[in-house]
Parts: C-alpha cells; structure tokens; sequence
C-alpha cells in the first residue's frame, strides 16, 4: 500500500520570524500515524497544540496563520509546503515564538532539515482527498479579478499565473505549471524567496510587518531592480514562489490533494477559502488510500529524491 510518512528523528533550526523580528527555535519531531502536523507553541506556560486544518487559520493577511484558542503560528506556509513536496504526512513542529523562522525565505532550508532528519514509512495507508468536481472562488472583477479552482486530476499538479504591473517582474516568467510527480520540487521550486517592493517596505513596517526582513531572506525589489546581488535563482522566480506558498496553503487541508490547481493572482487568502469550499460540498471530494503502488498516481508511492 501507499503508506504514510514521518521522519526518522528530530531535527532543529533557529532563526527569525520574517514579520515579527523574534528570534525562534524550531524542533521538528517524528508522530505516530493518522497525526497530521501539528505545531506546539513551547514557549507558553501551558504548551498548546494547534493541529493543521482548513479551518484552523484564522488570518491570511503577508501569511498563513493557525490558532487554537489564543495561540497562534505565523507564516506556516513555507514549511508546510517542504512537507507537501516532500509527503510527510504525521510531524510535530515544537516553536518557541509565535511565528516560524523565514530562514532564507524559501522552502528550501525546511526541505534541507526534513531529509537531514530522513523521511521514513509508516504501517498505516496514506488518505488523500480526491476531487471529484470542480471548485473555483473568485473575487473582484475586471482588473481586480483573481480566482482559484480546483479540478479533478489522477495526481497533484499547479499552474499559477501572477499579474504585477511592475516592470522586473514583468520581464520575469508570469505563468508556470509544475507536476509534483516529477519528483523535481526540491530542484524546481523549493528554492523560490519570497519577494517584496522597496516602496511598500515602510508601510508594512508601520503595521508591524516584515521586522525581519531583508536581503539574506527574501528577494527586494526597486523601481527598477532586484537589489540582492546574487539576482534571482530562478528567471522565474516570482511566480514559482507564489506555487510554493500555494502548494503550503492546500496542505492546510490536513491531507495531500488529488486535484488539479490553477489560480491567477491568487493569495493565501483566496487559497484558503477555496479548500473551505472544497469541504463545504461533500459530492466534490472523497477520502481515498491505495492498497497498492501501481493505483497510485505516479510519483506518491515513495518519497521524493534529494537535492
């Protein structure tokens, strides 16, 4: 059968939150089966566990935010999405702050420690959800439209399509469509920084945001450039990054996705509401396992390679 997965031991990092500044710890451990992810705020006088659901995030406005009660995580998005490329399933994420360290602003670093503590099987059938039918939210209309859908698809593939009216991003890649059967995350998308504009620094400060910001952890962009010497990792690097953080929303859902999502101009925000509506009609999903590796799609019966 397509079995669920873990990792092998422990593994730690420590570095800063990207919007609150604060130093923070973070240990990732093994969990038994039928687990999920589930973050624990350490640092509290009473630890609290905040299992990852659709439903669990309760503020979507720079990041992806989960509660329990008043404990919360922020910017949950680009570890969720080491663990969706990469398929672990069942992990517990011990945090001693209320936010997860940007790290160098991409996945990468998650994937790194993810392989580092080595993924592992587990003697209990993998669930996915299926989709059965299409699901799409929309908002705005005209030059403010974005949307997002969610097709049926024997697998898990994304095609994003960003608008900036803003000359570098522009003569970047706009659109790009990546297959997790590939096997090629680590290498195609894990890397993507996330990204943000000179002239809307000083307000988001003003708002508390991006205290931890700079150039070691995210790509700044002028009027006129990128201002990180080293440049872009990929030449479509924007757009990636925008597949990443989606890739990281849809696993909020608590289980891997059989579906193929598209989005133009999508947010975390727009992300989230789309998985609510996907578990809002219950003829539009069901909960599959298969008994054996040839059912599966191609590509989700082992975990992924290495760099």
């Amino acid at each position: 059968m397509v079995r669920q997965r873990t990792l092998k031991t422990l593994t730690k990092a420590v570095g800063v939150g990207l919007h609150s500044g604060q130093r923070v710890e973070l240990t990732l451990r093994p969990a038994q089966p039928d687990t999920g992810i589930v973050f624990r705020r350490t640092d509290l006088p009473l630890p609290v566990d905040i299992p990852v659901s659709a439903q669990a995030v309760t503020d979507t406005r720079m990041a992806s935010t989960i509660s329990n009660g008043g404990a919360k995580v922020h910017t949950v998005e680009h570890l969720m999405s080491a663990c969706a490329g990469l398929g672990v399933d069942n992990l517990y994420v011990d945090i001693t702050a209320e936010e997860v360290p940007i790290l160098d602003g991409s996945s990468a670093s998650f994937v790194f420690l993810l392989q580092s503590a080595g993924i592992e099987q587990q003697n209990a059938p993998r669930r996915f959800i299926r989709v059965l039918r299409t699901v799409e939210v929309r908002e705005g209309q005209g030059e403010d439209l974005k949307w997002a859908r969610l097709d049926p698809y024997h697998g898990f593939k994304l095609g994003f399509e960003i608008e900036f009216h803003h000359r570098v991003v522009s003569s970047t890649g706009q659109r790009y469509e990546f297959d997790l059967s590939s096997g090629q995350y680590s290498r195609d998308i894990a890397r993507a920084r996330t990204f943000g504009f000179t002239k809307d620094l000083e307000m988001m400060r003003a708002r508390g945001l991006a205290m931890g910001g700079g150039m070691d952890n995210a790509i700044v962009v002028d009027d006129y450039r990128v201002l990180n010497a080293d440049g872009l990792r990929y030449d479509d690097e924007f757009v990636k990054h925008k597949i990443l953080d989606a890739m990281g929303d849809l696993y909020l859902i608590g289980k891997p996705l059989l579906a193929a999502y598209s989005a133009f101009r999508s947010g975390h925000a727009l992300n989230n509401k789309l998985i609510r509506a996907l578990l809002a009609d219950q003829d539009a999903f069901e909960v599959v396992s298969f008994g054996h590796e040839r059912e599966a799609p191609a590509g989700f019966a082992q975990p992924a390679r290495a760099w």
